[in-house]
């Protein structure tokens, strides 16, 4: 079921999101080389506790994953692109670090994640962080009233194919609410014109994700942590956006970007 949000519904969700923005800038600006991923881990446990949130991922048992999640956010390196569980590994200059994390305050739910580049910086890693945030940003311009969900997936895909990127579609965006994950799947590829019409209300978490040279993924043992299938660099950023009666609204949207 599809539950549209009143604008007061949206300004809590909004109070949730401001914190997971705050969470995904902390990890931004700690990661550096030489820090342990679990070290990362454990100072957002920390930032969550304090702020009375509560983990989306703590115990989350989906049908794909290998028993539950014990951990507070995905930390996916290099070819790790999805649900990356924290480990005991240190940062390396040149890695790049997918951060995802979601929280529920006062019953409403917030998602985002976003890609960074630990140390020195390749330019092909670079290039492949700026498609996915080009493609997010496409995705929020598309997500308007009267306009379908197949105007968004067709967004997304536009950019990462005009970069020369493969999408998979095993994994996208999806609807956020009370709960972390809801209905409609947002597919990172497909028509536009097609799919449900967008109406005020409407919550969705969006998340255009690629890797460099292949769309088909693998797992981990670990039963969580999704690569590419080919060991090609990938990057994951996403948002929780509203639509409204006019701009889409980002809920998630953190201060760096708004300047």
């Amino acid at each position: 079921m599809i539950e549209l949000k009143t604008p007061a519904e949206i300004d809590r969700m909004h109070v949730t999101g401001r914190f997971v923005a705050e969470v995904l800038t902390e990890v931004g600006r700690l990661a550096d080389v030489g820090v342990n991923l679990m070290d990362l881990e454990h100072h957002v446990r920390g930032m969550i506790k304090r702020r009375g949130a509560e983990s989306c991922y703590w115990d989350y048992s989906p049908s794909f994953g290998k028993g539950p999640f014990r951990n507070v956010i995905c930390l996916s390196v290099n070819d790790a692109v999805l649900h990356g569980l924290p480990h005991d590994y240190v940062l390396r200059d040149g890695d790049v670090l997918t951060a995802d994390i979601a929280v529920t305050i006062d019953g409403w739910a917030a998602d985002s994640a976003r890609t960074v580049i630990v140390g020195t910086p390749a330019e092909e890693d670079q290039r492949i962080v700026r498609a996915t945030e080009e493609a997010l940003e496409a995705a929020i311009q598309a997500a308007r009233p009267g306009n379908r969900l197949g105007d968004i997936s067709a967004a997304i895909e536009a950019v990462a194919t005009g970069y020369g990127y493969p999408v998979n579609t095993e994994f996208g965006g999806h609807g956020i609410g009370r709960t972390m994950h809801g209905e409609p799947h947002v597919s990172n590829r497909g028509k536009a014109g097609r799919g449900m019409k967008l109406r005020p209300g409407l919550t969705l978490a969006l998340e255009p994700w690629l890797a460099r040279t292949t769309d088909r993924i693998v797992y981990d043992p670990d039963g969580w942590t999704i690569r590419s299938a080919d060991g090609s660099r990938t990057a994951h950023t996403e948002h929780t956006v509203a639509i409204t009666d006019g701009e889409p609204r980002v809920l998630t949207r953190r201060d760096e970007e708004l300047s």
